[in-house]
């Protein structure tokens, strides 16, 4: 199995090894076990960024962070929440499918990307939040806090005056290990909405795929009270290996903020070199 660690359970003690011959802490939480990886602090050191990467071994019950304490905390779902807004966009029929339209008005917005006509697929990968703020505002504030109930996704606070933002304000709160259990419950058809909803969500959430792996997921961004607060969560699926995973990030004083986009997801590619997930 590909994995850097592999925590050798006894009677009075756990001790871990990998090929690198690193040291670990191991902590047994009944079914599934947390190891403490000190290499994912060194990738964020590096970045100019400090938070917390959360990897959760499917087959092995087993998570892997440098600050499980960071991983614990709720923050603001930011776009994350856009794979839950479309989940229940369809569920609802709000969007018919992820070819749904999305007409631009013409008016001037945060991106240029999002100066166009989208589709559903599209405007999820370019984080299009003028697209998703109309999709909330057609599923409404009773429909959507009644959802994010049922689906279980973290502590939603939705009323018809944030509608619109509160994913991105406000006092939403979902953490990485709450992202982690919601994409597991995702991925394991557990969540209760259709097979056709669950189809087309898995299939607009591919990120990158090829012979060896493929990978899923969403970004976020946040700014609250003039601190940046960045996502990336998903999975990536290797031949029989599953692996979900939930990087939350914030920039060190004097980070070069151009690279903020990218450093969410480059932190989390390390990681996965690391633990030999991917090469």
């Amino acid at each position: 199995m590909k994995l850097i660690y592999i925590a050798l359970i006894t009677l009075t003690c756990f001790s871990c090894t990998n090929k690198k011959k690193s040291s670990e802490n191991t902590k047994n939480t009944g079914i599934q076990r947390e190891i403490k990886t000190p290499e994912f602090q060194m990738i964020l050191d590096s970045a100019g960024v400090e938070g917390s990467i959360l990897i959760f071994d499917l087959k092995n019950d087993t998570y892997y962070s440098n600050d499980f304490q960071w991983a614990e905390t709720g923050r603001l779902p930011a776009s994350t929440f856009k794979i839950t807004n479309s989940i229940i966009a369809l569920e609802t029929g709000v969007v018919e499918n992820d070819s749904t339209l999305f007409k631009w008005d013409g008016e001037d917005r945060s991106l240029e990307s999002w100066e166009q006509d989208l589709i559903l697929k599209e405007a999820f990968h370019y984080s299009c939040v003028p697209c998703y703020q109309e999709v909330a505002r057609k599923i409404g504030a009773q429909r959507m806090s009644q959802y994010v109930s049922k689906l279980e996704y973290g502590a939603m606070d939705v009323d018809s005056k944030n509608i619109d933002m509160f994913w991105l304000e406000g006092d939403s709160r979902i953490s990485q290990f709450q992202q982690i259990d919601f994409l597991k419950r995702f991925y394991e058809s557990e969540l209760p909405i259709s097979e056709r909803t669950e189809m087309i969500m898995k299939q607009m959430m591919i990120i990158a795929e090829n012979e060896n792996y493929t990978l899923r997921g969403k970004t976020g961004w946040s700014i609250r009270n003039g601190n940046n607060n960045g996502w990336f969560v998903g999975y990536i699926e290797t031949g029989d290996d599953i692996y979900f995973f939930a990087t939350n990030v914030e920039p060190k004083p004097q980070f070069n903020m151009d690279l903020f986009p990218m450093t969410r997801k480059n932190v989390t590619s390390k990681a996965f070199r690391q633990m030999e997930i991917i090469n």
